[in-house]
């Protein structure tokens, strides 16, 4: 029997064997699944034998098969909330958080009683963050999916952020009425062509649905930018996250529907990652 140090440590080889970047990070997170323990435990029971390797090797065999982690364990952290994350969904990333800091930014007055509308929810993680920090908003998520809304909606309850939620089943605008103060997106901007270069994680593993933005990745944003006017309240902000080099050409079909581009806000890596516009 291995210890759970040299257990985890030949599992880590395995995983940067095959190019896996986190491959410790990872086997540490499989390691404490597989035994229903914290990080704090694996440090200090290092020395433990592993009675038990089966459960510990078929999640690594997972990862080996480039399954994403947060697939595997079925959640993942997002503005320090923990969202359920299924094949139905994008896993929430990191990046994503930049269009939350804009959004905040433009709201100096967090106790307001704002309208919040989110099209293309997937797991709500967009949503429920700004909604954790905004106490007296309401909010609506928007996806095609009934799978996706689903997962978006188990997310709000086990946040406690069900009462002040709506799911709609939607095509984009298709079934949205009435105005809002936010509006906010995370479309899908890969260009169509890109889609089978991108990570197995995400090429395998991710709804196509969520990723392919059409031929430029820009197909949504025209649809998103050609409606907004309609639902938008007078003083309201529009918020959309962007692939790296999008910035401008999505700021210019802002521009072209009739809004004024207030804010572009850069990720930790300095990529232009948010567009904020209002009227």
């Amino acid at each position: 029997m291995s210890s759970v140090s040299e257990a985890l440590r030949q599992a880590t080889a395995r995983l940067a064997a095959v190019g896996i970047d986190s491959a410790r990070l990872d086997a540490r997170l499989l390691l404490g699944k597989a035994l229903g323990v914290d990080g704090t435990w694996l440090f200090n029971h290092a020395d433990d034998e592993l009675k038990d390797e089966g459960a510990f090797a078929a999640l690594i065999e997972r990862r080996l098969g480039r399954e994403p982690v947060s697939l595997i364990l079925g959640h993942r952290e997002f503005w320090s909330l923990d969202f359920t994350v299924t094949r139905d969904t994008l896993a929430p990333r990191p990046d994503s958080e930049a269009l939350i800091e804009a959004v905040l930014a433009e709201l100096p007055d967090r106790g307001r009683p704002l309208s919040l509308l989110d099209l293309g929810t997937g797991t709500g993680c967009l949503l429920l963050s700004l909604l954790s920090e905004l106490p007296a908003a309401r909010g609506t998520g928007v996806d095609r999916d009934p799978a996706t809304l689903a997962v978006a909606k188990g997310n709000a309850e086990r946040l406690g952020l069900g009462g002040r939620t709506e799911f709609i089943l939607s095509d984009w605008w298709q079934n949205i009425c009435g105005k809002y103060d936010v509006i906010l997106s995370n479309p899908p901007y890969i260009p169509s062509g890109d889609i089978g270069g991108l990570d197995p994680e995400v090429a395998k593993f991710e709804p196509l649905g969520a990723l392919d933005g059409g031929a430029d990745g820009l197909d949504a944003y025209r649809r998103l930018a050609a409606g907004a006017g309609n639902f938008l309240a007078e003083r309201g902000l529009i918020a959309f996250e962007v692939g790296a080099g999008q910035a401008q050409d999505v700021a210019s079909l802002l521009t072209e529907a009739g809004f004024a581009i207030r804010q572009v806000r850069k990720d930790l890596a300095g990529i232009e990652r948010c567009i904020v516009a209002g009227r």
